[in-house]
């Protein structure tokens, strides 16, 4: 076949590339792994789904041979864009399509040699993968719900090729769309045990005048103190990826999403935090004017002239943001952002020197020092400062009075060693085994760390960009102890890099999915509606014996500082008590995550009396998984624990006592 005259399926999808000016993206995720990524358009940056991998890798040979351009395009775009769009039909004549038979031999060879990795690896050490099952979503996005169900979401895919970029990031119109669905572990793995959650439709301001369902992948978020959570921003479509407007709720209680006012900048990338006051405040992300126009401006949600929502019938549907006075200028996406024991927020960019601590009651911002791991001999995409990718931070664990600590691990692939930040000063902690981005890293309820997923780079495991052959060392887990030594654990079944995603079901599992590029690549059908896949993760405190009883939380709506009565039938093995914040995530960023103990104030019979946090500085109101530890730290299942304001929590007692069945809960044995 000849390269000039690719087939005509092809120069209709060039065509379409090239009237939507498209052939950035495209040339990029179209390149084989054996020619290395072909890089057009490079002034895009490296946070779009179609831009070339970070840092920025020379030009393949592709991309510096000669090629013949067509004289027309030549005379209406200038000679070197018409150069690009030449590189790009090269490239759609040498790609070809990915056959079902590669897919099928893909997954089999990721499920053997997980086995033979694995053999060797004592559960009761390092735990166990034991399910591995078709899910519906990619679940660029996920959210823990306070019903124990989880909602997952991300985008309409425009591609089933993983050597081809499978977002619609610069398209305009119809097919620029969200999509969302709700896993429900008490149902089990099949296709009954999911349901479609369709956003809301809207007419995006693209000119195209064609309503779909919100397109608001690649937005940020975090949960309200009723429990809901809000999500902002998303993708408008087109220059690289510019940013939307978007602001809605999904009510976990009703399953409906919620559209909300507009913010006053689009937001692409953007980051979400909820901080004391219960409020979620808004940074960062690409504006409506596309990549590289990352705004400064900080918003937060309800708006003052409405209440914060901490009760379910509170239904936040027409609500407005406002804008804080100071700014937040992070020069980078989808910055870490934690609300710590003091009750400030610290905004924790990509970049080394753009640490901040954020006063939203006093509206302040005041600088923190550089983070330690500047390599000013690595340069960043245009040949300036280095930053780091997107990669893990946890606030560590600290006891009863909340995190006072952050970790930063991971977004930089030759630099294993992790960065706590604690009293306004950086430490450099232990390392892990070696350097990753994309990886995901979790709190669990003993105060332990577990990392999982991880890349080269983005859309890149170790061969190249776009190609989804993956070196074995990003499956492979790490397990932080108490004492902070890191050890590796067994392999997950597929590699997930960018977009992956994990969290910590109210059992003790973990779930683990993301990754649109693999889980395409190793699709057993790629003609059904399942593109997605879950993989379940046992802890080893799952397979060290019996593990505790928490039976009925007695007062799961509870005030600050009061005691919350539970019921357990092993009390005899409860040693501690803690509660575990459910996680939302996406690119490696989880605002949400939180690990605090308990006192245990009374032991009688069955029952136990614990003793809730101090204030809402050491846990934001909201809702918490509450689980029950023996001395080996396993857990027992969880029940929901909501924090409210102690004049809140007293009012929801009130409500409940007046009208309904007792708001007792069973976690289960």
């Amino acid at each position: 076949m000849s390269r000039s005259n690719p087939p005509l399926t092809a120069r209709r999808r060039l065509a379409a590339a090239i009237s939507a000016c498209a052939a950035t993206a495209m040339a990029a995720s179209m390149a084989l792994a054996a020619a290395g990524p072909v890089l057009a358009h490079t002034g895009h940056g490296e946070g779009g789904h179609g831009a070339a991998s970070f840092p920025y890798a020379p030009a393949s040979r592709a991309a510096r041979a000669p090629v013949t351009v067509d004289p027309e395009e030549a005379a209406t775009l200038g000679r070197e864009h018409a150069e690009e769009h030449a590189r790009t039909r090269m490239a759609v004549a040498g790609v070809g399509e990915y056959p079902q038979t590669t897919r099928t031999e893909r997954l089999k060879a990721l499920t053997a040699s997980q086995a033979k990795a694995n053999a060797s690896f004592d559960a009761a050490e390092f735990g166990r993968f034991q399910e591995y099952f078709p899910s519906p979503d990619f679940a660029a996005h996920i959210a823990m719900l306070p019903t124990g169900k989880v909602l997952l979401f991300s985008f309409e895919r425009i591609e089933t090729n993983p050597q081809k970029e499978p977002a619609p990031t610069d398209t305009i119109g119809a097919a620029n769309a969200g999509r969302a669905w709700i896993w429900d572990p008490a149902k089990g793995t099949g296709a009954a045990a999911f349901t479609e959650k369709k956003p809301p439709v809207v007419n995006m301001p693209d000119g195209k005048n064609e309503p779909r369902p919100a397109p608001f992948f690649c937005a940020g978020h975090s949960y309200l103190p009723n429990g809901m959570l809000g999500v902002f921003g998303g993708n408008l479509g087109g220059n690289g990826g510019t940013g939307a407007k978007l602001s809605l709720v999904f009510d976990p209680w009703a399953e409906e999403w919620y559209l909300n006012k507009d913010m006053a900048v689009g937001r692409w990338y953007p980051s979400v935090v909820t901080g004391a006051d219960g409020r979620q405040v808004i940074m960062s992300g690409q504006s409506e004017l596309g990549w590289g126009t990352p705004t400064p401006v900080v918003e937060r949600f309800p708006a003052a002239a409405h209440p914060v929502p901490f009760d379910k019938a509170v239904k936040p549907v027409g609500w407005g943001v406002d804008k804080l006075a100071t700014e937040a200028p992070f020069k980078w996406d989808y910055p870490h952002l934690f609300s710590l024991r003091d009750g400030k927020i610290y905004g924790l960019g990509r970049s080394v020197d753009q640490q901040w601590r954020f006063d939203t009651a006093a509206d302040t911002r005041t600088d923190l020092p550089d983070r330690p791991d500047m390599n000013k001999a690595k340069p960043g995409p245009d040949g300036g400062e280095w930053r780091r990718n997107y990669g893990s931070a946890v606030p560590l664990p600290a006891g009863f009075r909340g995190p006072d600590s952050v970790l930063v691990l991971g977004g930089d692939r030759d630099d294993p060693n992790t960065y706590r930040l604690a009293g306004g000063k950086w430490n450099t902690e232990k390392p892990r085994a070696f350097g990753r981005t994309q990886d995901d890293t979790l709190l669990l309820p003993n105060g332990n760390l577990l990392t999982v997923n991880g890349a080269f780079d983005i859309r890149n495991y170790g061969n190249g960009p776009y190609n989804p052959n993956a070196d074995l060392k990003y499956r492979q887990t790490e397990l932080r102890d108490e004492n902070g030594d890191w050890k590796l654990g067994p392999v997950q079944r597929l590699p997930r890099g960018y977009h992956s995603n994990a969290l910590v079901l109210p059992d003790g599992r973990v779930m683990i999915t993301g990754d649109e590029l693999q889980q395409l690549a190793n699709d057993p059908d790629i003609t059904d509606n399942n593109n997605g896949s879950i993989e379940i993760y046992e802890p080893a405190y799952l397979h060290q014996g019996s593990r505790p009883s928490l039976g009925l939380v007695f007062n799961p709506t509870v005030g600050y500082d009061e005691k919350i009565t539970v019921s357990t039938s092993t009390p005899n093995d409860v040693a501690r008590a803690v509660l575990l914040a459910p996680t939302t995530a996406t690119h490696s960023v989880n605002t949400s995550q939180r690990h605090l103990e308990l006192r245990i104030k009374s032991r009688g019979g069955n029952f136990l009396e614990l003793q809730a946090p101090p204030n809402a500085a050491a846990a934001p109101p909201g809702y918490y998984m509450l689980f029950l530890l023996n001395e080996e730290g396993a857990p027992s299942k969880a029940g929901w624990v909501q924090l409210k304001p102690a004049e809140a929590a007293a009012a929801g007692a009130g409500a409940a006592r007046a009208g309904a069945k007792p708001e007792a809960e069973a976690a289960g044995d």
